[in-house]
């Protein structure tokens, strides 16, 4: 798969990609739910056009504003680090 190329604040509010066995990106997992134009962004990134081309999935169902990301965000982000990796 080639690289996305977002911004540095989109890219930090996902957590895992999916990609087919044909590099295609076919599911975005993130931490909350983007807006219409993070995920406009996104499709851009990969040359696809409808949201319907990708899955976008969150871990989260509430939506959140920018300023509560931005103050929350690294303990979200470290806490699903840490856990995860004790999970076998």
């Amino acid at each position: 798969m080639k690289k996305l190329l977002l911004s540095s604040e989109l890219e930090e509010k996902i957590y895992d990609l999916t990609v087919d066995e044909d590099g295609v990106l076919f599911k975005i997992l993130t931490y909350f739910p983007l807006n219409h134009l993070e995920k406009q962004e996104i499709l851009r990134s990969v040359g696809k056009t409808t949201e319907n081309s990708i899955k976008f999935k969150s871990i989260f169902s509430d939506e959140i504003s920018d300023k509560e990301w931005n103050n929350s965000k690294k303990q979200i982000r470290k806490k699903f680090q840490d856990e995860l990796v004790d999970i076998d």
